[in-house]
Parts: C-alpha cells; structure tokens; sequence
C-alpha cells in the first residue's frame, strides 16, 4: 500500500518548487493524495479493513489542514495545486 521509491520520485519532480525541494506543502499535499487513491482501491476489495479506514482518514485530515495553509498563504499555489491533482471541481 505504501508508495514506491520511483512513484514518491516522479511526484517531488512534478511538483518540486526548486531544485531538492521535498517538503514544500504542494510536494506534500500530492504525496498524500497518490496515498489516499492507492487506500481507497484497498478498501474496495477489503470493507472491513478498519486500521486502513483509519489511516485514510488521518490522511484526508492531513491533506485538508495542508490545503487550508496553502489557500491562506497563497491562493495561485492553492488553485494550481487543486487543478493538477483534480481535487476541487
């Protein structure tokens, strides 16, 4: 369930604002909506798998505090976020 090296590679890549940049808000926030995707496929086969029911919503909680700081100090870096991963319609 957990992210691979290369996948947790390419997503810095992407979403890096400088050169060995891997924990701005926006490398973070993507980090764990790649987590939260791979999570939720798990719980489609197992329903009852409740510590994975857990870690997906300590997750979203997580993700939603990253994305409250991001909108409040930058609402660009918050809409351009939102629109590459998809996450606000």
């Amino acid at each position: 369930m957990a992210l691979t090296k290369e996948e947790k590679q390419e997503i810095i890549t992407k979403f890096a604002q400088d050169k060995g940049d891997t924990g701005s808000p926006e490398v973070q926030i993507a980090i764990l909506t790649k987590e939260i995707d791979k999570l939720q496929g798990h719980l489609t086969e197992n329903k009852h798998d409740s510590p994975a029911k857990r870690g997906i919503l300590s997750k979203i909680s997580k993700r939603r505090r990253l994305l409250r700081y991001v909108s409040a100090h930058n609402a660009d870096r918050y809409t351009a976020i939102t629109k590459a991963l998809g996450l606000k319609k």
